[in-house]
């Protein structure tokens, strides 16, 4: 019975070790997307194609 102690004082301190990385790594912005913004321009046109195309559909 010990051993389920020890094994979830380890889990529990490697699972806090992950969220300190991850809330460290999202405050240096390592999960910015750099590439989308700049070709969201090329696709605008079609989005906004397809909404119109919905939406009259829908009101059909």
């Amino acid at each position: 019975m010990s051993v389920m102690y020890v094994l979830i004082s380890i889990s529990i301190f490697v699972a806090i070790i992950f969220l300190i990385l991850f809330v460290k790594s999202v405050k240096n912005g390592q999960f910015d997307d750099g590439y989308t913004p700049s070709i969201r321009m090329l696709f605008e046109d079609e989005v906004k194609k397809q909404s119109k195309t919905n939406k009259n559909n829908n009101s059909n």
